[in-house]
């Protein structure tokens, strides 16, 4: 039987941002919590005991983070790799675009579990990243988003990160 799951990519640094977290999670926040928790227990009545409320809550919250990340972390796959030929837009690319305002924006294609806004790391499974895929260096794509169509224009294709 074949596997049809699609594949879950991600960058070295996503992927190590991820197991930091767990880390971090597993060895400092949930003893910690589980210390302030076993003293709050000690105080007395549970059932009217605040502390001892919400350190338990936060302690299911983080159990419930750590089984999650656990589990995401062996799903994904790593890629290292830079493509045979960089002047062409693959995963893991920096693309500085001008949009037909002549406005420049500067994306990265990035797994899902990275995608952040305020840097312009976008999703592979984003309409933007799927219109970049493949293109190369002054191709023009438009991309259709729910404020309407744009049209992009590819200024520069980067796989390591840009100095400016």
């Amino acid at each position: 039987m074949t596997s049809t799951k699609k594949r879950d990519y991600i960058t070295r640094a996503g992927w190590q941002k991820l197991a930091d977290e767990l880390d971090y999670l597993w060895r400092e926040k949930r003893p910690h919590v589980t210390r302030e928790l076993s003293a709050a227990a000690a105080e007395g009545d549970r059932s009217e005991n605040a502390e001892y409320i919400y350190r338990k809550k936060e302690l299911r919250e983080i159990d419930r983070r750590v089984r999650y990340l656990g589990k995401r972390i062996d799903e994904l796959t790593v890629v290292e790799t830079t493509p045979d030929d960089p002047d062409k837009v693959f995963f893991g690319a920096w693309i500085d675009v001008a949009d037909d305002n002549d406005q420049t924006h500067r994306y990265r294609i990035v797994g899902a579990d990275e995608t952040e806004a305020a840097t312009g790391a976008i999703s592979l499974n984003s309409p933007v990243a799927r219109a970049l895929i493949g293109k190369r260096l002054g191709d023009v794509i438009v991309v259709t988003l729910p404020q309407g169509e744009r049209e992009l224009e590819i200024m520069a294709i980067h796989y390591e990160p840009p100095t400016a």
